[in-house]
């Protein structure tokens, strides 16, 4: 299964967007599986369905963190780097879908959405285009990785 395929499979099983991204690329991240899902849950829904940054951005960027980050007070080239690295990663995905803010994918003109995510039925899936955009993200991330791996 590629990194695409289990990013949707993953949100199609239950996964917000965040979470379904970390999940995708478990295998190259240095913490636990519950880790992950517990630090990646409240960026569903353009984080706690706020609708403001995509959660499949949000998780993009916490793998960039956990495989290019630093982990020292740091003022200087190693920030200005991972920060190079995010930008990078969000015009590749701003050229693909036109912005990284979740209510302008969606088609949404709330700002901050009511807490209760809406049941995950067939008629959810028809609608929503998240499915094909955590698929992107993921393909995204997968091209960036090998351009510039991380070990």
């Amino acid at each position: 299964m590629t990194r695409r395929e289990a990013a949707r499979a993953n949100f199609l099983n239950g996964y917000n967007c965040s979470q379904s991204i970390i999940l995708a690329f478990e295998d190259l991240l240095p913490m636990e599986k519950s880790q992950l899902l517990k630090i990646s849950s409240p960026f569903g829904g353009g984080m706690g369905r706020l609708r403001e940054v995509c959660g499949s951005v949000s998780g993009m960027f916490m793998i960039v963190g956990l495989l290019y980050g630093y982990d020292t007070p740091e003022t200087g080239q190693r920030k200005a780097e991972l920060y190079a690295r995010v930008q990078e990663l969000a015009h590749r995905f701003e050229e693909k879908h036109g912005s990284i803010v979740c209510r302008e994918l969606l088609g949404l003109n709330i700002r901050h959405d009511l807490p209760v995510p809406e049941a995950r039925t067939k008629d959810y899936y028809k609608k929503r285009p998240c499915p094909e955009i955590i698929g992107d993200t993921a393909e995204i991330l997968e091209v960036f990785i090998k351009e510039n791996p991380p070990f």
